[in-house]
C-alpha cells in the first residue's frame, strides 16, 4: 500500500463509547499478558485485565486514529491532581497507550501525543505523568524520570529493635476512614504524591488479590492515626505493598509492628516509592536494595508550570531556552523575574543569562529527580556558574514520591 492511499484513509478523532469494543481488542493486543502475569495480578483471564481498564478510560479523554473505520492506534489522558513541592497542580496521566505493529512507523503516536498534550493544556493540566513501557521512547517525546522504586529483602535477623513510642499500632480494613485520612495528609506533604479520590483509592487495590490487603495503622498517644502500612505475609515472608507516615514517630510505630513478627517470618519484602536510603537507618545495614526508575513526568505548558511553581526563595532575573521535540508552545525564551513580593512574573524576553536545556531536563530539574549541578556537570543543561548557583537555591530539595498505577 502506498503511504499516500494509507495517509488519505486516516482519520484522528476522540473514540467515544461506540469503539468501546475496539479500544479493548487494540489495548489486549498491546498488553501481551503472561498466565504467570494474571496469576500475580488476580485475574482469571485477559478478559478480566482488560475490562478492570474501563474505569479508568471511561473518565479520560481518548484519542484515536482509524483507519477505514477501524481503530489502529490510541492514547488515553487520565485526569489527576499531584502535589508539587506543596502546590496542587493538575496532572494528565497518560495511558491506554498503543499501536497495532502493522501501523507503526508512520508517526501516528507522534501526532496522537501532540494532540494528547493540547488537550491537556487546553483542560490547564500543566504537568503530565506515565508509566513508561519504554524509557528511551518517552525522553525522546519529552518526559523524563521523576520518581524511582526502591525494593528491599531483609532478613529476620537483620530487623530493628524495637524503638519505645508513645502509641501503638491497629490493624485495620484497607478501607478504614483512618488509612484515607493519614494518607491525605501524607500527599498534601509529599512532593509528586498523587491526591487520591475514591475512584483512585479503587484503582490502587484493583490489581491486588483480595487476601493481601491488610492495613496497620500507627496511633499516637491523643489516638490520632499517624502512619500505615498494607502488608500480607505468606510463605514465612513479610510483604510490604506500601509504608506512609507523617513523622519518625509513626516510622518508628511500624517497624516495631513489623520487627514483632521475628518469630513468623524469615524474610521481609518490600518497596519504597522514592529513593530513600532505607539501609543507613537499619542497624545492620548489609540488606538487598535495589532501585530501579517507576513514573516519568513532562511539563505540558511551560510557562504556565513556571508561573505557579513554588520556588524557594527568589533569584536574580535569568532565563531558560527550553526545546520541546512535540509541543512547539514550549520551546523559546522564559524569563524568570521576582517582584517584591517575592511573585514570580514569566516572560518572553531573554532577559539574565540564559539555562539553556530540553523539557526533559527541565522537567527533570522541576521535580527535583536530580540538581542543577549534576544535570550541568553530564552536560544536560547549560548555563553560567552564578546562575547554576541560582538554580540550586531556589528549587526545593525534595524527592519526588509516586505509588500509583495507571
Amino acid at each position: 500500500m502506498a503511504e499516500q492511499d494509507f495517509r488519505e484513509n486516516l482519520v484522528l478523532k476522540p473514540v467515544s463509547e461506540e469503539h468501546v469494543a475496539q479500544f479493548n481488542e487494540l489495548l489486549s493486543y498491546v498488553f501481551q499478558f503472561t498466565e504467570s502475569d494474571l496469576e500475580e495480578s488476580g485475574f482469571s483471564n485477559k478478559r478480566e485485565l482488560i475490562k478492570s481498564k474501563q474505569p479508568i478510560l471511561e473518565l479520560s479523554e481518548v484519542f484515536g486514529w482509524f483507519y477505514q473505520d477501524k481503530l489502529i492506534s490510541q492514547i488515553a489522558i487520565y485526569p489527576c491532581e499531584v502535589n508539587i513541592h506543596g502546590t496542587l497542580y493538575q496532572m494528565g496521566g497518560v495511558t491506554g497507550v498503543g499501536t497495532y505493529p502493522e501501523y507503526a512507523n508512520h508517526g501516528l503516536m507522534q501526532d496522537l501525543i501532540r494532540v494528547a498534550l493540547g488537550n491537556m493544556r487546553k483542560e490547564k493540566q500543566w504537568i503530565s505523568y506515565l508509566y513508561p513501557y519504554s524509557i528511551p521512547y518517552y525522553r525522546r517525546k519529552g518526559w523524563e524520570i521523576m520518581s524511582d522504586k526502591l525494593s528491599f529483602k531483609i532478613k529476620d535477623v537483620q530487623l530493628p529493635k524495637a524503638v519505645e513510642v508513645p502509641g501503638m499500632v491497629e490493624r485495620k480494613e484497607v478501607y478504614d476512614p483512618d488509612v484515607f485520612t493519614v494518607y491525605a495528609r501524607f500527599a498534601r506533604q509529599n512532593h509528586g504524591a498523587l491526591i487520591r479520590s475514591e475512584f483512585h483509592w479503587e484503582e490502587y487495590w484493583r490489581f491486588e488479590n483480595e487476601e493481601e490487603r491488610t492495613a496497620a495503622v500507627y496511633y499516637g498517644a491523643n489516638q490520632e492515626p499517624l502512619g500505615v502500612l498494607f502488608y500480607w505475609i505468606a510463605e514465612d515472608v513479610f510483604h510490604i505493598k506500601e509504608m506512609f507516615y507523617l513523622n519518625l514517630e509513626a516510622r518508628n510505630g511500624l517497624w516495631n509492628f513489623i520487627s514483632a513478627h521475628f518469630s513468623m517470618v524469615d524474610w521481609v519484602l518490600g518497596d519504597i516509592y522514592k529513593n530513600e536510603p532505607l539501609a543507613f537507618l537499619l542497624d545492620d545495614s548489609q540488606i538487598k536494595e535495589t532501585i530501579e526508575p517507576y513514573f516519568m513526568a513532562r511539563i505540558v505548558d511551560v510557562k504556565e508550570f513556571l508561573q505557579v511553581y513554588p520556588f524557594e526563595s527568589t533569584g536574580k532575573p535569568f532565563h531558560f531556552v527550553v526545546t520541546d521535540p512535540v509541543a512547539d508552545w514550549n520551546t523559546g525564551i522564559f524569563g524568570l523575574i521576582w517582584d517584591e513580593n517575592d511573585q514570580v512574573t514569566v516572560t518572553d524576553e531573554a532577559i539574565g543569562k540564559p539555562v539553556v536545556l530540553d523539557i526533559q531536563t527541565l522537567t527533570c530539574l522541576m521535580m527535583n529527580y536530580r540538581r542543577a549541578s549534576y544535570l550541568s556537570r553530564i552536560e544536560r543543561l547549560s548555563t553560567d556558574k552564578e546562575t547554576l548557583h541560582t538554580l540550586e537555591r531556589i528549587l526545593p530539595d525534595t524527592e519526588a514520591y509516586f505509588s500509583d498505577y495507571f
